[in-house]
């Protein structure tokens, strides 16, 4: 007999989702992470920033509530007392995770874990054996090989850049991904002055580029140098190629490198695994099972989609197959494809499904897309004044009238985009989402109008071809 019927390795999302719906299934886990139990999205990723995000957010919006008949005096921004608010948010997920899990007796320790072969796992100096073995590693920060980073005090990971003492006067960002634009506006929000340096035409290929041209100029007053290469770094002071070729550099107080992560590989046998690794991560077919009997991959290591709801969604499809392999044929499958974005910020941005961008890249070339802002809808106004920056986009194939994808720019967008991730799942028609009913004065009626904008399009689309 087996000392645990599984062993995941690695306590993040994508560890601990699988940890708990095994045990909820009766099974003998032991789940081992040397950092603990959480993982990096909880305890300085997506979890913090989001707090501190909106209090940020509510700062910003308190400083604009005369419009609003609300008058403040004396508002000031207390930087500790906002890291406490977000220790409190995070202790209390902390030990909601850890209760949960024990609820379902779950074996979590905190200690090294390295995969030797299928069924055998060294955790601290014990070789265990189990049936099935899960690698939920996660990821790390790209570290770029620019001359002036290394032993640089100036130079912060995103997560370093959270827990400093005061915010700092002047920021630099390197990296317009959607961390490092989180980075700048949580600062630009609180008075520092930030500037974003990157390669990139635009900001992040990950969102919608009409959602990116748009949510870029309403991060004001943060400062974009876009179409750069960066040359060196020299302690506060950052040098660069500007777009028109000309030398150009930034100083500032605190130097956040957000370039990406990559699949965490050191630490756990990868190396003598005989896992199938390729530079993306971990390969795993769509039941995230790996090349090797019996061992599973979940999560950022697998370099598919590095966010934690991808990552617990896997951890959950893992799961349901080990407990049930008949599941995949009820639809128990990871779609990557239909894994949602979110950005955080002020104002907020999200989406699922292809955007413009990705559908070029793999051949949908007769799309048709709805484009409607948000500023039909009173909320909308509420909350965001007369502000452009709210959007709805639909993205349709012409030929079988199929949503490929939706995305969101302004407030309640990363709330909205969850139930809006069915549709895209589920595969329906621009028509079947046209005929849902969104509540009057919500953000979500500008789908609505989105749909009748595609429609609209198609309409036109027939009548030239019966022509």
């Amino acid at each position: 007999m087996t000392d645990y019927d599984v062993i995941i390795v690695g306590g993040g999302p994508g560890g601990y989702a699988a940890a708990r719906r095994l045990g909820q299934a009766g099974r003998r886990v032991l789940l081992a992470d040397a950092d603990g139990l959480g993982g990096s999205s909880l305890y300085n990723g997506t979890v913090p920033m989001a707090s501190l995000l909106e209090s940020a957010g509510l700062y910003h919006r308190l400083r604009a509530a005369a419009d609003r008949g609300i008058t403040t005096t004396g508002l000031s921004v207390d930087w500790p007392a906002m890291q406490a608010a977000k220790q409190r948010t995070v202790a209390t997920l902390a030990a909601g995770l850890k209760a949960t899990l024990q609820r379902h007796r779950v074996t979590v320790v905190q200690e090294t874990a390295e995969f030797l072969e299928p069924g055998r796992v060294l955790v601290g100096d014990r070789q265990l054996t189990c049936d099935d073995v899960i690698i939920a590693t996660g990821s790390v920060p790209n570290l770029p090989p620019l001359p002036g980073v290394v032993a640089n005090p100036r130079v912060l990971a995103p997560a370093g850049l959270l827990e400093l003492d005061q915010p700092p006067e002047r920021l630099i960002v390197l990296g317009a991904d959607v961390t490092g634009l989180e980075c700048a506006n949580l600062f630009a929000l609180l008075g520092s002055q930030v500037t974003v340096i990157d390669s990139l035409a635009e900001i992040t290929n990950l969102i919608d580029q009409t959602i990116a041209a748009e949510l870029r100029p309403a991060l004001r007053p943060v400062r974009f140098r876009l179409n750069c290469q960066i040359d060196h770094l020299d302690g506060d002071t950052v040098y660069f190629r500007a777009a028109d070729g000309s030398p150009a550099s930034a100083s500032g107080d605190a130097i956040v490198l957000s370039l990406g992560r990559q699949p965490r590989f050191d630490g756990w046998g990868a190396e003598t695994s005989g896992l199938d690794i390729t530079c993306r991560g971990v390969t795993v077919d769509d039941c995230l099972r790996t090349n090797l009997p019996g061992v599973w991959a979940v999560g950022d290591v697998t370099g598919h989609s590095l966010f934690a709801h991808a990552a617990l969604r896997s951890g959950e499809v893992a799961a349901a197959l080990i407990v049930d392999p008949a599941s995949r044929r009820r639809g128990e499958v990871m779609r990557w494809s239909t894994i949602p974005y979110t950005f955080f910020g002020q104002p907020q941005a999200a989406g699922v499904g292809l955007t413009e961008q990705a559908c070029a890249a793999q051949g949908f070339d007769q799309i048709v897309t709805g484009v409607a802002p948000l500023a039909l809808a009173g909320r909308f106004i509420d909350e965001a004044g007369l502000s452009p920056s709210g959007l709805a986009k639909v993205i349709v194939d012409q030929s079988t009238r199929q949503v490929l994808g939706i995305h969101l720019l302004g407030p309640a967008a990363t709330e909205v985009i969850g139930g809006l991730a069915a549709v895209v799942e589920m595969e329906m028609t621009v028509d079947e989402l046209g005929q849902i009913v969104f509540p009057n004065q919500t953000v979500a009626e500008g789908l609505r109008e989105a749909c009748w904008a595609v429609q609209r399009r198609l309409a036109a689309a027939t009548v030239t071809l019966d022509r």
